[in-house]
């Protein structure tokens, strides 16, 4: 997809804190959460852009995966209220926001080490019949889309270049194969976003712009991304949109370019080599 295309939605979109999208998929008022005497996330209004690759950046306890937390059912936020997708989100358990279509990928890796990587594929696999106790003893109820989930998940396997591991067990791969196998697993749900924690975390350089083409791929296909990330040649160089956290709140949006530039982002967080050169002052 040309550049010109996967962008031109946020044509005319000011770079400034919670500014609108033309067209939403996740919109968040008023989020916040304290942990004691830290208000470790206040954010007052965000909008995420469909089918975009939108980044939330910022410095180490800025708020970034609690805010993910929060969004994803995982943590239960102090006050605020979020839509996705049209949807009522804000006090839904975590499975039931997978379901409704917005998965989340996690920093630190949640496969299932004793499990070979085509098992932990099939546990992402929603709404299976042959969970149910009665139906586990009448495979002809389940067993054509056990079938079905085996098809999509060796499907996705290959498209990660993971086939070939499909009966090693989970807990033998490399930090970024297990990268990898948490992102094709949360494929299986078919979601409309997909949410990535550090995904290059941890991650051999010689796997990162596997990891890259990916999100990329994701987008290009109409997914929505939205990932937290500390590595910023990497959010540079694949965001459509980029949001900045510092002390829990949102102090810039904007496009890479934007964001490169903006003076309250290059004192919280990126340093003076990733801005633009600070005006004289004048007396």
């Amino acid at each position: 997809m040309p550049d010109d295309v996967k962008t031109s939605a946020f044509d005319g979109v000011v770079a400034e804190p919670g500014v609108a999208k033309p067209d939403p998929i996740l919109v968040a008022d008023g989020v916040t959460r304290r942990f004691g005497g830290l208000h470790a996330v206040n954010v007052g209004h965000l909008e995420v852009q469909r089918g975009a690759i939108t980044a939330l950046i910022g410095p180490n306890g800025a708020g970034k995966t609690t805010f993910f937390n929060l969004l994803t059912g995982f943590d239960r936020a102090g006050s605020g209220r979020w839509r996705f997708d049209g949807d009522e989100m804000s006090r839904m358990s975590a499975y039931r926001v997978a379901r409704h279509g917005m998965v989340r990928t996690f920093q630190l890796t949640k496969a299932l080490a004793r499990l070979t990587v085509l098992e932990n594929m099939l546990l992402g696999a929603t709404e299976q019949r042959g969970e149910r106790m009665f139906n586990a003893l009448l495979r002809p109820v389940w067993g054509g889309q056990e079938k079905a989930n085996t098809a999509r998940a060796e499907e996705l396997l290959e498209r990660f270049k993971l086939i070939h591991l499909k009966d090693a067990f989970a807990g033998t791969l490399s930090g970024g194969q297990r990268k990898l196998l948490e992102m094709a697993r949360a494929l299986m749900v078919q979601p409309k976003m997909i949410m990535l924690d550090e995904p290059m975390a941890g991650v051999n350089p010689a796997l990162v712009q596997s990891l890259l083409q990916h999100i990329i791929d994701l987008r290009d296909e109409g997914m929505t991304v939205c990932f937290v990330e500390h590595d910023m040649d990497m959010v540079m160089g694949i965001s459509d949109w980029i949001v900045c956290l510092a002390e829990g709140e949102i102090i810039a949006e904007g496009r890479p370019n934007e964001i490169g530039a903006n003076r309250a982002v290059i004192d919280a967080y990126l340093g003076k080599e990733h801005g633009t050169a600070p005006a004289e002052e004048t007396s």
